[in-house]
This record gives C-alpha cells, structure tokens and sequence, in this order.
C-alpha cells in the first residue's frame, strides 16, 4: 500500500489499529476486528470493552456487513495505489452443525476419524469457534473417547491434542470432572501420563493441571496414590518445559489437602525435586524452582517429608543455594524448609553439618539484606534456637551468643 493513502479513521480496529478484515459489533455496540476481539475475550480473558470499558455481558459477535462492505468497496477504489481487497469471510461454524457432525460421528470408526480430523481444522480457525464447539458438547465427547478403554492408541491421542488446544472454560472443566464419570476423566490421564508418545503425556499433565484447579477439596483429597507416581515420572523424564510446570503446579495445589502430602513423599516426591534443583537448567527460569520450593516446604511439615528429606545427602546443600538467588518466594520457601527441619529434627550431627554447608551464614545474611520480613522472623528464630551450637560461628553476633549463653 502506498503510504500517501489515508485510511479512513473507522476501517481501523481500535485493538489491532490495522483494517478490519473481518468486523464484528460487540454487546457495547463497538466494532472490531473478529480477530483481535476474539483474542481479547477468550485468550487474554478479559471481559470489558477496550474502548468504553464496560463490561461485555455477551460473548456473541455479531458480523458488521455494512462496515465490511464499505471497507472492501474503499479496497476495490484504490486497488491502483496497491490496496488488496479483504476476502469476503466465511461464516462461523454453527452449534447445530457441530452437533449433526458429532451425531454422524457414531456410525463407524471411520467416520470417528473424519469428525475428530475435522474438528481439528474447526478448532485452529478462530476462537469463537471454540467456543460454540463448547456449547455443543464437544469436550464431553472427547473425553468420552479419552475415557473409552476400547478407544485406539491414535484417536486417543488426537481427543487429548483437541481437547487441550480447545481452551475449555472453568464450567466445562467442572462438569467434566462432576458428571458420573468424573472419576473417568482423572484416571484416564493419568494412565495416559505414563504410556505412548511424549507429546500426549504432555498434553495429558496440562489437562490434569487444569481440572484439578477447579476440583473441590473432597475431590482433591481422594485422589489415587497412581496420580503422585505419575507426576513424579514427569518430572524425572523432564518430556517438556510445560509438562514439567504443570507437574509441579499439581503438587502444589494438592499437597496441602487430606493425606496427600504422605502420598506424595511416598512417591518420591522429594527426592525429585531435590534433583531437579541441582540441575541448572531447570533453575534458568525462576518459576520451576518457586514451585519446587513451595512443594518442598509443604511436604516438610509432616514427619515422614523431613525424613526423606534428611535421607537425600545434597537436600540441605541445594536448599541452602537457592537462599537470595532465585527470588523472594523461593527464599521464603527455602528458610521454612531449614526452619522445618533444624526444628524438629535438630541432632548434633544435623546442626553441624548445617553451619559446615554455610547455612548459618545464609541465615544470618538474611537478616542484614532486604527481603520479606516473615523470611527475616523465621532465620532469627532459627538462630535464636540453635546459637548454643552454633556460637563459634563467627557470623552470629554477640547479643545474640550472650542470650543463650552455655
């Protein structure tokens, strides 16, 4: 296009600030382009209007055929100046089309194959598309096939790539996870986690990851020990960067409920994160290490996690090096581990080993740096406890030598 040509202000999208190819009214009676409103509402998740900042209170887009038409008749008029005219767009693909596909679908595996094939294609053609395959019932029907024991290994697989790329809501996860087959759901992935190709594993911890986000804490509770094994095969296999996020983003949310910390430790949760935290490229992004801790502090407050913790020969080492290097959270975690741990588990041997690997050092520098002030409370504490032991430490001070004198 050549750049003398003045667009007219209203063929631009307010988002995108490019003509639109495809505009839309929402319920503020605004226009956009499909595609960059479409990315607005479902994948950044917002719900109020770019220009007037109301809310949206319907999802539905309504197509502005006037707009458009002006549009590519002013594309059609300065065609000579180098302006390509905007193809008229398809159609969004319809609830009952979707429905009348899946019905089809029932007849023979082969026409299984061509619905899931041509379900892919509908998915990767816009947002809004996804969402109408919601409405349809499209994610139960997949992980009705997800589920199906006498499902083929390949359309298995494709189910599980489609229903993680459709970005189901927080609704249809719940009603996934609560309908009479709920349970259905959970084991199936889980047995996925541990068979077939990397990427279904992969994608079978992402959807683990987010149904078990919006499971209530009875569910959570309940969860099988095969859950916890599995994780930790993730996470030992390291099949990707996201697998192994959402590994730990697992741990993290259920550990603190019920008697899963036990299941976890017994699954050798901790002596896998122990490991994931000497492997340096794991700690080139702060939030794998963030998430380590916290599940290391968590599974540090019962007995038998202190145990196993002990019971890995680096565990205080690696635990100590992450004090000031990662981030605030990390610290934080790593110094309720120490506390943990130098509390209730306190012997002789443990206490020296402790000021040998420089941990009452770290401790002390705690206190002089900035950071969180519960970080600050829970080093002191620790000090305050041991400083009988650790007196010959040159990094205690004196007041606090004086206070517990032997």
């Amino acid at each position: 296009m050549d750049e003398e040509i003045e667009i007219p202000p209203f063929f631009l999208c307010p988002i995108s600030l490019e003509i639109m190819k495809d505009p839309v009214i929402v319920s503020t009676g605004i226009t956009y382009d499909r595609d960059s409103i479409e990315k607005w509402l479902f994948s950044a998740k917002k719900n109020s209007c770019p220009v007037t900042k109301q809310d949206i209170t319907d999802a539905d887009l309504t197509p502005n055929h006037t707009l458009r038409r002006l549009i590519q008749s002013w594309c059609t008029l300065n065609a000579s100046h180098g302006v390509e005219r905007i193809p008229t767009p398809r159609p969004p693909i319809s609830k009952s089309e979707i429905e009348k596909l899946l019905k089809d679908s029932a007849s023979s595996h082969q026409n299984l194959a061509k619905c899931l094939k041509r379900l892919r294609h509908i998915v990767s053609e816009n947002a809004s598309n996804k969402r109408c395959l919601e409405a349809a019932g499209v994610p139960e029907f997949l992980a009705t096939i997800v589920s199906n024991k006498g499902s083929s290994m390949s359309l298995t697989d494709e189910a599980l790539s489609l229903l993680y790329h459709l970005d189901t809501s927080e609704t249809c996860l719940k009603n996934l996870l609560n309908n009479k087959k709920g349970n259905d759901i959970v084991n199936s992935l889980t047995k996925i986690m541990n068979r077939g190709i990397y990427e279904s594993r992969a994608y079978a911890t992402l959807l683990l990851k987010n149904i078990l986000e919006v499971a209530d804490p009875m569910q959570i509770m309940t969860l099988k020990p095969a859950i916890f094994t599995e994780v930790v095969q993730i996470l030992d296999d390291r099949i990707s960067h996201k697998a192994t996020k959402s590994a730990l983003h697992i741990l993290v949310n259920v550990c603190p409920w019920g008697r899963n910390r036990h299941k976890a430790v017994e699954a050798g949760v901790i002596s896998m994160i122990i490991e994931l935290l000497m492997d340096e490229s794991f700690s080139s992004d702060r939030r794998g290490p963030e998430m380590a801790m916290v599940v290391l502090d968590l599974l540090c407050q019962c007995a038998e996690g202190r145990a196993e913790f002990l019971n890995h020969g680096a565990a205080i080492a690696v635990v100590c090096k992450k004090i000031l290097r990662v981030s605030q959270t990390a610290s934080d975690r790593a110094v309720r581990v120490l506390f943990s741990v130098g509390r209730f588990c306190a012997t002789p041997a443990l206490l020296n080993e402790m000021l040998q690997l420089g941990v009452v050092a770290k401790l002390c520098l705690v206190l002089q740096v900035s950071c969180g002030s519960k970080t600050k409370e829970k080093a002191k504490e620790l000090l305050k406890l041991h400083a009988r032991v650790w007196r010959d430490s040159p990094c205690l001070t004196r007041n606090m030598i004086l206070a517990y004198p032997s």
